[in-house]
């Protein structure tokens, strides 16, 4: 499973020209799922990013979490960061996990995520999406689990 964590200032995602998500300061988090990753793997990734402390406190220090600030997320499920470009020039992606185990899995971190207390929206799985990415600072962390 991995993640890429980006703190936004407002994060939005289109599809067909209609809206599909929107927040303002928080994560936007493209989220790419392996065929050999686990609820649990899901479950300690939506912690971590709940927990990662990367928003500034009064002192300008990176200190605070996303839920010591009341910021949200917007979760993009993307398989194509599961891409293996170490030979040719055209990606492979037979790492990424089908639709029929991805899906459950990406629904799973999302939930895990509200659970923890991360107001949390999504992207439309599969579909062609125009995500706009307000990156601030910019803080842009990658996470394997």
């Amino acid at each position: 499973m991995r993640a890429v964590i980006q703190r936004v200032t407002r994060g939005k995602v289109s599809v067909g020209g209609r809206t599909a998500a929107e927040i303002g300061a928080g994560f936007v988090i493209l989220l790419g799922i392996e065929m050999d990753d686990t609820r649990e793997r899901a479950d300690a990734l939506a912690k971590k990013i709940a927990s990662l402390r990367v928003f500034s406190d009064e002192a300008g220090k990176m200190n605070l979490s996303v839920l010591d600030t009341g910021g949200s997320a917007v979760v993009v499920s993307q398989f194509t960061l599961m891409a293996d470009t170490r030979k040719g020039n055209r990606p492979s992606f037979t790492k990424a996990a089908p639709p029929e185990q991805a899906i459950p899995l990406v629904d799973h971190f999302c939930g895990a995520l509200r659970a923890l207390g991360v107001p949390t929206q999504t992207g439309e799985f599969g579909a062609e999406m125009l995500v706009e990415i307000h990156n601030d600072g910019p803080v842009t962390i990658l996470l394997d689990m």
